[in-house]
């Protein structure tokens, strides 16, 4: 496929999707529009300058009434719930880890009073920015996700990963001295490889969207990226439906949406 057609293509199903939403009178975009250039956003894996001369340059016919870059940027971050609309449907069994998203070098820690990224272990390596917990279904797709900085701990996200499925695999590090919910499973190094899912799920993210290194400085922007970046997993992962092979596994991939 070609860019537009992706772009086209995207735009369909996402307003497929989104159903009815309540549209501005005075709007310049319908909120498939802005949910649809999130995504590409998340896809290009750039900043917002370079991402909105792309976009102007190259494919402005298909957005004749794109607003100035700051203010689509501040309309994404105000619609960016819209991709709660885009989750995968959970599954008896989840599969839970978290991502470290670093934000600054670790050597220029503290320099900007307006700093949102913390110190944190993540991957057994010091990063300055956030924690990405994320919870998959049975196929491998985002049922919910979350967002902290990289100095909580993985087991601070535990009373509400217990909500997320029947039973929910994790690691040890969701392990709480106080004790766990029934339905979670704390599973020992090298037992239930199936959640190895997920690393399979944050390195498509990590190649293809460049998402373990962002830039950003204002808690809602990054939340609304990250918002994006799901969204589109989602809707990439299940473009042509989720078919099994012989064995029964289903197989995913973003690679070649990549722009």
């Amino acid at each position: 496929m070609t860019t537009e057609e992706i772009i086209i293509g995207l735009c369909c199903r996402v307003d497929d999707q989104l159903g009815e939403v309540p549209v501005d009178a005075l709007a310049h975009l319908y909120p498939s529009e802005l949910v649809t250039i999130g995504i590409l956003y998340g896809i290009m894996g750039q900043g917002q300058s370079a991402f909105y001369r792309w976009l102007v340059r190259d494919y402005r016919p298909l957005f004749p009434r794109l607003p100035e870059r700051t203010r689509l940027f501040r309309l994404l971050t105000a619609y960016c719930d819209l991709t709660d609309d885009l989750m995968a449907e959970p599954s008896v069994l989840g599969v839970v880890d978290t991502y470290g998203i670093e934000l600054v070098h670790p050597y220029r820690e503290g320099r900007s009073n307006g700093q949102i990224g913390r110190k944190g272990l993540s991957n057994h390596r010091w990063i300055v920015g956030v924690k990405f917990a994320v919870v998959l279904n049975a196929q491998g797709q985002i049922v919910d996700w979350d967002l902290d900085t990289a100095n909580v701990a993985d087991n601070s996200f535990a009373p509400w990963l217990a909500e997320q499925a029947a039973v929910v695999y994790t690691d040890q590090g969701f392990h709480r001295r106080e004790g766990d919910a029934a339905n979670l499973k704390i599973c020992k190094r090298g037992s239930h490889n199936e959640r190895m899912v997920v690393e399979t799920v944050f390195a498509m993210l990590t190649v293809v969207c460049q998402f373990k290194h962002l830039r950003h400085r204002v808690w809602a922007h990054l939340t609304a990226r990250v918002a994006a970046t799901v969204a589109l997993f989602n809707v990439l992962t299940g473009w042509d439906g989720l078919p099994p092979d012989e064995t029964g596994r289903v197989h995913l991939s973003i690679a070649e949406f990549s722009l």
